[in-house]
């Protein structure tokens, strides 16, 4: 199943915690109306419209609110109450707010003082840290300015072992420093970084293990993010893989083994970003044709649309209609080795015979064309003109070494990263 993309989990979050923003912290926050204590709105987190309870300011209101699509900002504070004019001045003193790009969803409140029918203040949440204050200043006039609100940033080290997937491990570990989507955000950056080196979806066995040293950021209404993993450590049938981020002299930051060898390498071990195994190389039923016959790849089960990338840098050899393999690209790489994909729904743009592609670039999309019974991508390996097993075909252990200036400013950085790494709990 194709994993949600980080926009959209940062989308549901900012939605669900609209709410929590406006009725705890913006009040909270925000500079009082003339003659009056800041409101703190009712719980009743349904109500449209709130009345304040605190005996300083009895009888404010609140009302939360958010955009619906298709509606503008001014319909919205016109379906609120507010007069044609005032809701050209609040949206013109809202300068930092482009009402061509606010999305739907997006939570809006409006205090406003007892026995007024205009609002003392407009809030307009632009992100779960942004916020857009708009306030009144006499009759007419309107002010806005914009209110960052902070974050807190920690470092955390964890432990894991693997029992059936990352995930699940990452599930026991992590379960009480980190909400579910931010795990599986973790498990996604620990993917990439050890995508030269280890596919996540198929070479971990029960009882390999992991540990991790990253930054985690708390915001308003306990949002939690997941920042820079600065070491992390892979114990795959006895053998560890060490990977440390380091920043170069001109900013450059990039990850290295324990070797001081960059974690990139010729290929990636994997041609979905997103990725899970359907099957692996060897003999199977063929769900179509009924009969066994040898596998000679592995097939990549995801959503129909899934980008699929070149493995490695190469020239495009093949891209068309073959038989079984319905829509089929060929890529033909250094030293004799050749990467097939196939069942593909379509090709990206500009590929075709002779064409040079680099690796990582998107060359076509998954689909179900030729003997598939449901969307994947088959995905073979081939050397001198013979079928490989990618498991093995693959197999890369270091990549360039790290720059003779930068080595002992990284064997400092190394050691004391990997020292905080080897505490982790879990």
């Amino acid at each position: 199943m194709k994993r949600p993309s980080p926009r959209v989990w940062s989308t549901a979050a900012i939605v669900a915690l609209g709410v929590v923003v406006f009725c705890v912290i913006w009040p909270r926050r925000s500079s009082p109306a003339p003659s009056a204590a800041p409101v703190r709105p009712d719980s009743d987190a349904s109500a449209g419209t709130r009345l304040a309870t605190n005996g300083n300011d009895s009888g404010w209101t609140v009302r939360a609110d958010t955009l619906h699509a298709g509606e503008t900002l001014a319909g919205l504070l016109e379906r609120a109450g507010v007069r044609g004019s005032d809701a050209g001045k609040i949206l013109t003193a809202a300068t930092q707010l482009d009402p061509r790009r606010t999305p739907a969803g997006m939570p809006v409140a409006l205090r406003t003082a007892p026995g007024d029918s205009t609002p003392s203040e407009v809030v307009f949440q632009l992100a779960v840290d942004r916020l857009i204050h708009v306030r009144r200043l006499g009759d007419s006039a309107w002010t806005g300015t914009e209110e960052r609100l902070p974050w807190r940033t920690d470092t955390i080290a964890l432990h894991g072992v693997i029992a059936s997937n990352l995930y699940a491990a990452l599930d026991d570990s992590a379960a009480t420093v980190l909400p579910k989507g931010a795990r599986s955000e973790l498990a996604w950056s620990l993917a990439d970084i050890y995508e030269y080196r280890v596919d996540m979806s198929r070479e971990l066995q029960p009882g390999d293990a992991f540990r991790v040293l990253f930054e985690r950021s708390q915001g308003p209404g306990g949002v939690v993010r997941i920042g820079n993993i600065l070491a992390a450590r892979f114990e795959l049938s006895g053998s560890e893989t060490d990977a440390v981020r380091f920043t170069n002299a001109s900013g450059r930051s990039e990850y290295f083994d324990q070797q001081g060898r960059s974690m990139r390498a010729a290929f990636l071990r994997a041609p979905l970003e997103f990725r899970r195994i359907s099957s692996t190389f060897g003999r199977r039923l063929h769900p179509i044709l009924g009969i066994w016959r040898n596998h000679t790849g592995t097939d990549y089960a995801a959503n129909e649309g899934t980008p699929v990338r070149a493995i490695g840098d190469g020239t495009v050899i093949f891209a068309g209609r073959r038989g079984g393999y319905g829509n089929m690209i060929d890529i033909r790489h250094r030293n004799g080795i050749v990467s097939r994909y196939g069942h593909m729904r379509g090709f990206a743009r500009g590929i075709r015979p002779g064409r040079e592609v680099t690796i990582g670039q998107t060359i076509g999309y998954v689909g179900m064309t030729g003997l598939a019974t449901g969307p994947h991508l088959h995905f073979e390996i081939l050397i001198d003109g013979r079928q490989r097993d990618p498991r093995t075909a693959l197999k890369r252990d270091s990549g360039l070494p790290i720059a003779a200036a930068d080595v002992s400013r990284f064997d400092a950085m190394r050691d004391t990263l990997l020292a905080k790494l080897s505490g982790a709990v879990g």
